[in-house]
């Protein structure tokens, strides 16, 4: 039977440590709270009968970070209990019994352990930003305020499944082409490198007949394979730059700024960006955070340089007591209708209804985007890839052709 440190607070307030064993977590939880005492936290370790299992090592091994899916799960979860009238320290360490994963549990236990504490459960959160952003933070603190928060973790956990499920289409978008241009790199390679230099007996000699082609793949050839330990050193030093550059605020503008400028993608990217801020946007003012962090927040995670800045500029408008939709009117990276829609749900003190039909809209568009990218990109890559090939294919064959027609 495997055994488990705990940690628990006594009546009288003393934290206590110690060991036991158990089944499981959950049956050394349950002990410890007939004893009439709060479960702090409960860990497996080595020892007892048979040490810590081989499964309970494997999981730990791989657990990895915690990603948004837990944060997801935890909201879900959260948002039920409360709703079903349990207090929030009893649903914090519900969930932290059922959690799986190894360092979102030490999350969870910590912010319950705040909460405990005294501190407010938004308070709790802000220890963690990388996986409850401001986003999910104040929209935590608004309904602290109003006394909705069930509704609203209902809320953060639609908004935070949405983004996932963009996540994941977006990146389905991009798999496709990334396997097929590193296919036509690799095929060209191994051309160039293992085909092409079996043809230099050949062709040699026989340079001033060859056609252009075949003297290009021939030199591009050689210089390949004399130089090969050179040209992944200068690539891998070109990925290395190029990286450290996207890094800089200065190339990540760059970089954004080209995902609006591509023919073929700039209309997925730019319904990605415009769904993202109103999304997020109208969730904060539906949740009654003040417009100046509204929009501060938004410019954070619209997640493109170029939208950062238009909201930034709007955040300064507001500041000095313009309307939101006045600084909107003197950029393209909105079209003039939802600038007129936003301006209009101002006037009428809908703002949050009317965001949340246009991004509801955008990310529609953006779905039936994707699915058109996907469908003009793959014939596209298979057109250039087969060029590649062939070109070097009649480079190789059409001296062959004229050489056997001279012989015959």
């Amino acid at each position: 039977m495997p055994s488990y440190k705990f940690q628990v607070r006594a009546q009288d307030g003393q934290i206590k440590t110690g060991t036991m064993q158990a089944d499981n977590a959950g049956a050394a939880a349950a002990v410890l709270r007939n004893q009439g005492v709060h479960v702090v936290s409960v860990d497996s370790v080595k020892g007892g009968a048979g040490g810590e299992s081989f499964l309970e090592t494997f999981r730990k091994l791989n657990s990895g970070k915690p990603t948004q899916k837990h944060v997801l799960d935890f909201t879900t979860q959260l948002a039920v209990m409360i709703r079903a009238g349990i207090n929030l320290r009893s649903a914090l360490d519900g969930i932290a019994d059922q959690t799986d994963h190894a360092g979102f549990k030490k999350v969870i236990v910590d912010i319950k352990q705040k909460v405990e504490s005294g501190k407010q459960f938004s308070e709790a959160l802000q220890g963690y930003p990388k996986l409850f952003g401001p986003l999910y933070i104040n929209m935590v603190r608004a309904s602290e305020m109003s006394g909705s928060f069930s509704d609203m973790l209902e809320r953060i956990a639609g908004y935070i499944n949405q983004e996932i499920e963009t996540r994941k289409m977006v990146i389905g978008a991009s798999i496709y082409p990334a396997i097929i241009g590193g296919l036509a790199v690799c095929v060209t390679v191994f051309l160039l490198t293992f085909v092409l230099p079996k043809f230099y007996t050949v062709f040699e000699g026989k340079e001033d007949v060859l056609p252009w082609a075949t003297n290009f793949l021939m030199g591009l050839s050689q210089g390949l394979i004399a130089n090969w330990p050179f040209l992944l050193g200068a690539l891998a030093v070109l990925a290395g730059a190029v990286y450290a550059g996207a890094k800089t605020e200065l190339g990540a503008f760059w970089i954004d700024k080209l995902k609006l400028s591509i023919p073929v993608l700039k209309s997925m990217f730019r319904s990605l960006y415009i769904s993202r801020s109103l999304q997020t946007m109208g969730q904060l003012v539906n949740a009654g955070v003040p417009m100046l962090d509204t929009l501060t927040i938004t410019g954070d995670v619209t997640g493109n340089k170029l939208f950062e800045g238009l909201w930034k500029k709007v955040h300064g408008s507001v500041k000095q007591g313009k309307k939101i939709a006045a600084p909107l009117q003197e950029t393209s990276l909105l079209p003039k209708a939802v600038v007129q829609m936003i301006g209009a749900g101002e006037e009428s003190g809908k703002l949050g209804e009317v965001l949340d039909e246009v991004s509801d809209y955008y990310a529609r568009q953006l779905k039936d985007q994707i699915k058109t990218v996907t469908g003009m990109i793959e014939p596209i890559m298979i057109i250039l890839m087969g060029s590649v090939v062939g070109f070097i294919a009649m480079a190789i064959i059409l001296p062959i052709f004229k050489m056997s027609q001279i012989v015959s």
